[in-house]
Parts: C-alpha cells; structure tokens; sequence
C-alpha cells in the first residue's frame, strides 16, 4: 500500500505539501494557534489544553510555559520534555519531528526550520513542486539565545547554549557554547562537580 502524503513528509520523504489531509491539518492548527495566542498569563488551564489539543501531548505536571505569539505548521510533530520555556515570537515549522528535551529555554524569535525544497528550480517548481523536511533533535538543559535559526537535520547536544543570533546548520557538541553564521564552537563547558552527578541523572 502506498505511503499517503502525510507519512512521507513526517519519514523526510519527498511529498504534496498541498494535498487535502495536509491543507486541512494546517487550517486546524492555525485555528488552535490562533486561540492560544489570544490567551494571558492568567488562563494557564486554557493556555494548557490548547497545548494539549496542538502538541497531541505535554507533561500534565510541568507542561511547557509559552508566551505567545507562537506559530507551527502542525504542532502535532513536536515533542516537549519538562521545563520549558519559550518566549515571544518562536517559531517552529514541523514538517518533520522536532524533540525538545528538559529544561531548555528559548529566547524570543527562535526560528526551527525542518522543511526544505530541491535546489533545482525545476524540480522545485515555486509551489506547484514536492517539499521535504529533515527532523531537528534538541537535547537537555540547553539555552537558545534569542533569534536563533536551528535548520533541519541539526541534533543540538545537551548542555548547550546557542548566542543570539546565531544560525545553526551543523550538530552542536554537548557542553559547548556555539555562536555566529552559521554557529561554532567558542566555548566548551565543564560542569560543576557539586552539579555533576544530579545534572547526569537528569540527562541520562
């Protein structure tokens, strides 16, 4: 039996982005953003489900503290861990699986990229031609500077941190500071030996 457009996209595969379950899929999730947008600090049970209803599932205990505006393509290929934090304005476009770990921040504008097109225009044929994605793997207690862009394919490794600005096009090393365009090494980090063993444990 054929692979219907919806599983190639979310397997990497080339596929119909335009195609009627995936149109439909759209429209729903902007209606939900939409709703979750509207919201205020003070509609946490409300800002909750309409996570829950988005993402498909959060962790009930310590769900993901998002200060809208937020934006996705259909927020049912993202996964959170505990303790998340977004700030205004992120974006993250899930053609493909995107995973989050715990205790990862992100500052404002952060931009997760998983779509991308052929590089021959012919084949990419403005929107009449296929699409397809590469999922993004973001590791534990990581911070994510503000205005970051994080491409498809990339895995960021626990224990990092990403500068403001930075466009991030390569795995990022565990326990590094990575900056610029596109993002390197600037740092590497040591963690402290009062710290280490309760922050394995976390990440493990």
């Amino acid at each position: 039996m054929a692979k219907s457009e919806k599983q190639c996209m979310i397997d990497g595969e080339m596929y119909n982005a335009w195609c009627s379950e995936l149109t439909l899929e759209r429209v729903n999730a902007r209606v939900l953003v939409h709703k979750y947008n509207a919201t205020t600090d003070e509609q946490a049970s409300v800002r909750h489900e309409l996570l829950q209803e988005l993402l498909g599932s959060t962790d009930q205990e310590d769900p993901p503290f998002i200060d809208p505006p937020f934006r996705v393509d259909y927020g049912y290929n993202i996964s959170m861990g505990r303790g998340i934090y977004l700030n205004f304005d992120c974006c993250f476009l899930d053609v493909c699986p995107i995973k989050i770990g715990d205790n990862v921040m992100f500052g404002p504008h952060v931009q997760l990229y998983t779509p991308t097109h052929p590089l021959d225009p012919i084949a990419r044929n403005g929107l009449k031609g296929k699409e397809f994605g590469k999922p993004i793997t973001i590791g534990n207690d990581v911070w994510i500077g503000g205005s970051v862009i994080i491409m498809g394919g990339v895995t960021v490794g626990d224990g990092t941190t990403i500068g403001a600005g930075s466009i991030v096009t390569k795995d990022v090393e565990p326990w590094t500071v990575v900056a610029g365009n596109p993002a390197r090494i600037i740092r590497r980090l040591e963690m402290h030996p009062d710290t280490r063993d309760d922050v394995q444990h976390r990440i493990s």
